[in-house]
């Protein structure tokens, strides 16, 4: 049996409000010897409820990667949110899932976390449940970045509107998208840079259309500054479909089928219709340009 320190929460986005709990959760493992460990659902409970898709900041296999990669979480518990957990009320949740079937010790969870059937488990139960089971409990207050607390809701509009950056202090890592590559047109670009057309994950949000500064990681763990294009690529097919398409700067091999994590640093400009190919080539090499001098800027 592992015993283990819990933090509770959905985790899209994985931002600096989360930063606290995971943090707490980590430090706390460490003080008792045992697993720090993350409980989170595969789909938000909303989603299910309601029938409407709830767009996200992240895949599950990107919620997952941040917590282990940012901030040493050592297991993700990912549950189906399935008719067991709808229907489960809260003190049951605690005692016969949370204790009795993953051994938590120790539990963590935000201000705001509801939990259990209809929601009813809120951090005021939960701190007198984890009392009067001789469980250890923090409950971790809202953080706050210039008087707006920061929460996935508010993220997830920056990113809409690619305010990238702003994003980025709210979220205290760059904004992360893991895709598999695919064939693309890539035409302009694919001339100049070996070009990937990511596949973007089901109910992922992808940053409002235009050209961003990037940095892609391959699974080797190898990474490139990367020139990233999001949008309908009017120059190229006057298509509809929106692309995510990373031009890597100074990679040499075929990407296809590879699996690519694209950090969004900056936004560049918006997507613009080049009357030419030779004109979209030319903006291209200059926004290579610009991102390596953002990177060295960086270091």
């Amino acid at each position: 049996m592992k015993e283990k320190v819990i933090a509770l929460g959905f985790f899209d986005g994985v931002h600096l409000g989360h930063a606290a709990l995971l943090r707490r959760t980590v430090e706390e493992a460490a003080r008792r010897g045992v697993t720090p460990a993350v409980f989170t659902f595969d789909r938000p409970p909303k989603e299910v409820l309601t029938g409407t898709p709830c767009p996200l900041i992240n895949s599950p296999e990107d919620r997952k990667d941040l917590v282990r990669r940012l901030f040493g979480i050592r297991e993700v518990l990912m549950v189906p949110f399935d008719h067991e957990m709808m229907t489960t009320p809260w003190d049951d949740f605690v005692t016969r899932i949370l204790v009795g079937r993953y051994h938590a010790v120790h539990l963590v969870a935000g201000h705001d976390h509801h939990f259990g059937h209809k929601n009813q488990g809120s951090p005021e139960l939960l701190m007198e449940k984890c009392r009067e089971l001789g469980l250890g409990c923090d409950i971790i207050p809202k953080v706050e970045i210039g008087g707006i607390t920061v929460s996935s809701t508010y993220i997830r509009r920056l990113v809409e509107m690619g305010q990238i950056e702003r994003a980025n202090r709210f979220l205290g890592h760059p904004h992360v998208l893991t895709g598999t590559v695919r064939h693309g047109h890539g035409l302009g670009s694919s001339r100049l840079f070996p070009t990937a057309n990511l596949i973007i994950p089901p109910h992922v949000l992808v940053p409002s259309h235009g050209v961003y500064v990037t940095r892609a990681t391959l699974e080797d763990g190898s990474s490139y500054a990367a020139v990233t294009n999001v949008g309908t690529r009017p120059t190229v097919n006057n298509g509809s479909d929106v692309t995510v398409e990373a031009c890597l700067l100074d990679f040499e091999g075929d990407l296809y089928g590879k699996t690519l994590r694209v950090e969004f640093f900056q936004h560049l400009r918006d997507e613009i219709r080049f009357d030419s190919l030779d004109a979209l080539k030319a903006q291209i090499a200059a926004d290579a340009d610009t991102t390596r001098a953002y990177f060295l800027q960086q270091s």
